[in-house]
């Protein structure tokens, strides 16, 4: 034991980088392996938490950037860039050092399980992973008790700066707001069955992004007028909706529901209701990135960049969506359907709680399969299992693209949403995501596939 030990600080202190000391074993898939593992314990609570779409994709931001902080400042396998001054308002990191090496890729999955403890509602529940984690790494052997202490601390220190810089994105101050009222006009939204909820999330736009200069940076086209005009832009898109929604295919039912990712789906029976728990549009997404990472057989470094950058592009991709929802503030086709076409009409999907233009899921997963792609590139099939849990087969697809494409019409066969609405918000979402790839590739990164 002894000579591993002595063997191990040598490779510690080969890498030794700037001010700060780091060591790191040579990456494994089996380190990826257990990052994809504690992400999934994150998104779990969030499940349970009924954390909805805006806020989860927030969560997976910054419980990312911890463990990216930490192997970007000492990463032989793949470069990864620094954000002080490439993200909105980012803290430095360089001034925390540790007087003894490290092991980065404990310290990694450590600050994850940390992260997702201090930012999660229900996040006291990963205790118990955290410290599973502590144990197995204690009984490796593969690090003295020393370097583990120091890892910790180090670790604990990052996570600290990060929840400081994540308390000062506006987050809270939407809690504080005046309750919002819908606009009781022709055209505006207005809460809808079962539970005709209030508005979610409201405010959304007024949070700091991380790489967008404002929240309508990427304003999307200007929404169809509403109007009751039979022969009118607006009543044709009403009727489209009705009209698919009335001959879905099973093909085209499995997608909707394979896409719903709806947070809290409220079951009526008699005069009994109960929820149900289900992923976010974010959490989808992740989870593919995990699949993503496993079956490129990425090592932790790449791993860690992947889930990042795409963890950034969703909490960016939400501010701006949902700075054009309250802006045209349009009703949903539930809505409009009942009123005009056929009062006793539900679509296939639960009508979300949030006015209709630009659609949610058209304008992320755009923007996250444009991430991708450029991460993993073209072309790249994989099978989609993160639904199966949820009771919904798989899907394969060739590429994140397709996938994308698949999500945002899936909210048409859902009757959730209009056509340009879907149309509109995949151009929205593509724009900010090539946005996104052009500020790393500003950072000197040329091409992130590898």
């Amino acid at each position: 034991m002894k000579k591993i030990s002595f063997i191990y600080v040598m490779i510690c202190l080969g890498v030794l980088l700037q001010n700060t000391i780091h060591a790191k074993e040579t990456p494994s898939v089996t380190d990826t392996k257990a990052y994809v593992k504690a992400l999934k314990q994150l998104t779990d609570v969030m499940v349970s938490d009924v954390t909805g779409p805006c806020a989860a994709a927030r969560y997976y931001a910054y419980a990312n950037l911890a463990p990216y902080e930490i192997l970007s400042h000492n990463t032989a396998n793949v470069k990864l860039v620094k954000l002080k001054g490439k993200l909105n308002a980012y803290p430095n990191f360089e001034d925390l050092k540790s007087t003894v090496p490290i092991a980065e890729d404990f310290a990694a999955i450590y600050s994850l399980l940390r992260m997702g403890e201090d930012l999660l509602p229900s996040g006291y529940t990963l205790e118990s992973a955290r410290k599973e984690l502590v144990q197995k790494t204690v009984q490796s052997g593969k690090i003295t008790p020393q370097v583990l202490q120091a890892s910790i601390t180090y670790a604990d220190s990052v996570v600290k700066r990060l929840v400081k810089y994540a308390a000062k994105d506006g987050y809270v101050k939407t809690s504080g707001y005046l309750r919002y009222t819908p606009i009781n006009k022709e055209g505006y939204w207005q809460p809808t069955p079962p539970a005709y909820t209030e508005a979610y999330e409201p405010h959304w736009r007024t949070l700091r992004p991380f790489v967008l200069d404002s929240a309508a940076q990427f304003k999307p086209e200007t929404v169809i007028p509403y109007s009751k005009d039979k022969n009118s832009a607006f009543y044709k898109l009403a009727k489209d909706v009705y009209d698919a929604t009335q001959h879905l295919t099973k093909e085209q039912i499995h997608i909707a529901n394979f896409w719903d990712c709806n947070p809290f789906f409220l079951n009526q029976k008699g005069h009994v209701s109960f929820g149900t728990k289900k992923i976010s549009p974010g959490g989808h997404w992740m989870g593919i990135t995990g699949i993503a990472c496993l079956q490129k057989k990425v090592n932790l470094a790449e791993a860690v960049r992947w889930h990042a950058m795409v963890g950034i592009t969703m909490a960016d991709a939400f501010i701006s969506c949902w700075d054009e929802k309250y802006r045209s503030n349009r009703i949903r086709p539930e809505t409009v359907i009942n009123e005009q076409i056929d009062p006793n009409w539900r679509g296939l999907l639960q009508t979300p709680p949030f006015p209709e233009y630009t659609s949610g899921h058209s304008v992320i997963s755009s923007a996250v399969a444009t991430v991708l792609t450029h991460l993993v590139g073209d072309n790249f099939a994989y099978t989609d299992v993160v639904e199966v849990e949820f009771g919904i087969p798989q899907r394969s697809f060739k590429s994140f693209k397709q996938a994308a494409s698949e999500a945002a019409i899936s909210r048409f066969y859902g009757g959730i949403h209009f056509k340009d609405s879907i149309e509109n918000g995949q151009t929205q979402g593509a724009n900010l995501g090539k946005h996104i790839v052009k500020k790393m590739q500003d950072l000197g990164v040329s091409s992130f596939v590898k």
